[in-house]
């Protein structure tokens, strides 16, 4: 057995699916506080069972209570679909973890258990759910299912992103939400997460890809995931670190508060000029901190689903 591989491995969420559904259930208790208050996350009514139809709906927790048999009636197939798209670059498993959990996320991480969430959701209303990784290669493409063999397999690609960290490779994320563009053929709600890092240069590039991922009528979601307490906020020691860019290599050796004022000015003028151009766009710009819960992320799902139509 090797013990420094041991040690040093990787490992993803032990089970993604239920997780999930501990994020959809939690966020679901909590509705009759919110403007969902009557969303039915499973069916629409209960209706008498009739005999000599199938038994696979009912709901035998209600005849428990009643002693009278009724059926789940779930509301009508939707033509809902929705495409998933994670950037799995380099810069997007900062910070490094070697265990996820609940309370262990980095960004890819996170992204992960929110995609994971997502579906839960859709699943519960019988949505079509596809998936597009990319790192500095389109790794992983799937199109838009709602069958439970489809959720399963998007599950286990969306856990292996959590083991696939590539370091020192450049991530050209316009490059890919072009092939990704060109892919979607029907009309989709198009929910993108990742953390907008990109040269100067590349930005008119990837505001033209977004520009063409809403072709065909798409409504795009774009959320932008960060670590406010590291990257936005700039908390380090002010000890001297050196600070390495994980997609090059490129490193600079500093006092943190040296530099955490500009830092600071430099990111919040960033952030700013995004949300800018997403309107400019119509693409919905969702500031998206890894440190904080999922509800803002199930919530514009929400919100975005009962717009689309």
């Amino acid at each position: 057995m090797n013990i420094e591989k041991e040690i040093n491995e990787i490992t993803g969420f032990k089970n993604l699916e239920l997780l999930a559904k501990q994020v959809v259930e939690g966020f679901i208790s909590g509705l009759h506080k919110s403007p969902f208050h009557g969303f039915s996350a499973e069916f629409a009514e209960h209706k008498i069972y009739n005999n000599g139809e199938s038994t696979k709906h009912i709901d035998w927790k209600l005849f428990a209570k009643t002693d009278k048999l009724y059926t789940k009636r779930y509301e009508e197939e939707t033509n809902l679909r929705c495409h998933l798209i994670v950037d799995n670059s380099s810069s997007m498993h900062y910070p490094k973890l070697k265990q996820f959990n609940i309370n262990s996320l980095n960004k890819i991480g996170f992204s992960v258990l929110a995609s994971a969430a997502i579906m839960n959701l859709m699943k519960r209303q019988r949505d079509a759910v596809g998936l597009s990784i990319y790192s500095d290669e389109y790794d992983f493409y799937a199109s838009e299912k709602g069958s439970e063999r489809h959720h399963q397999m998007l599950l286990q690609k969306l856990n292996e992103a959590l083991l696939s960290s590539k370091e020192k490779t450049l991530t050209k994320t316009y490059e890919h939400l072009h092939l990704i563009a060109e892919k979607l053929k029907r009309r989709s709600l198009v929910f993108l997460f990742t953390d907008m890092f990109q040269s100067n240069a590349e930005a008119e590039k990837l505001f033209e890809a977004l520009q063409h991922l809403k072709y065909n009528k798409h409504e795009v979601i774009l959320f932008h995931t960060f670590d406010k307490k590291k990257e936005v906020d700039f908390d380090f020691s002010n000890r001297p670190k050196r600070f390495v860019d994980v997609e090059t290599g490129e490193f600079v050796n500093l006092y943190a508060d040296n530099i955490k004022e500009q830092y600071e000015k430099a990111v919040q003028d960033y952030f700013v000029e995004l949300q800018l151009r997403c309107a400019q766009y119509r693409i919905k710009y969702v500031l998206t901190d890894i440190n904080e819960s999922f509800n803002k992320i199930l919530t514009t799902y929400l919100v975005e689903r009962q717009k689309f139509g």
